[in-house]
Order: structure tokens, then C-alpha cells, then sequence
């Protein structure tokens, strides 16, 4: 069966945005691979491997550059699902990340809106009841 493995991401630079995913997403780096030319591939997952991974991929022009940030014209562009709300909040508040709202809770969970570093928009979201269950 087809699944969406990769999401592709675009960033200012490569080791920015690694920092920023696994230090203060607290994901985990998956593969930085170089591809010549100064290109890379570069993936970066949640930890123990639940859903698709992003490719981050340095801009390389400006129709990129003006890409970085907002990606989905200002909606939730990603979906970080955890089975711990309480610690991943803390934990990414600690680190930094801005959270542009409390923590607030809906009919499917508990959910609040966050900016990475480069202003894409993004929910922590956890689960009353898992996905497809």
C-alpha cells in the first residue's frame, strides 16, 4: 500500500534548521547526506519514527527564499502528534518555541498552535482517541 513518507520543507540553511528540528522540536536526525554542489539530503522525523519525516531542503532562489516561512499561506501547515502533551509542551516552551496560543482542549484532543524558527505554523496536538482507531 502507498504511504506519504516525506514532506519537503524549505529553509534558509541546512544546519540552522537541523538545529532547530532536533534541538528544539526534539526530533531526531534521520540522514544528512551530501549530494554535491553544496546540496544535501537532509531528514529529520519525530522520535521513534511515527509518520512522514521532512526533507529539509535549502532555498536556492528567490521564488524559494519568499517560500521559507509560509509555506501554506498562513494556515497549519504540520501536525505534531504526541502521547504525552504535558512534557513535549514544557519541554519545547523550555527550548524555546513559541507557542502562539495556551494549550486549549477539543472534542478530538488536546491542541496548541506553534512557530518554528522560520514562522510556519504547526499544531501540538494530542489525541483523545489515536488516529485510525
Amino acid at each position: 500500500m502507498p504511504a506519504i513518507t516525506h514532506v519537503t520543507l524549505v529553509v534558509r540553511d541546512y544546519d540552522e534548521a537541523v538545529a532547530h528540528y532536533v534541538d528544539d522540536l526534539g526530533m531526531d536526525l534521520v540522514e544528512d547526506t551530501p549530494m554535491g554542489g553544496g546540496k544535501r539530503w537532509v531528514v529529520v522525523a519525530p522520535q521513534g519514527g511515527r509518520g512522514a519525516a521532512l526533507l529539509l531542503a535549502e532555498a536556492v532562489s528567490e521564488a524559494q527564499l519568499d517560500r521559507v516561512g509560509d509555506q501554506t499561506g498562513g494556515r497549519v501547515f504540520l501536525f505534531l502528534e504526541t502521547d504525552d502533551f504535558a512534557r513535549d509542551h514544557a519541554r519545547m516552551t523550555a527550548a524555546g518555541v513559541h507557542f502562539r496560543e495556551r494549550p486549549r482542549e477539543e472534542p478530538y484532543g488536546t491542541v496548541a498552535q506553534f512557530l518554528d524558527m522560520y514562522g510556519n505554523r504547526w499544531d501540538l496536538i494530542q489525541r483523545n482517541e489515536p488516529v485510525g482507531h
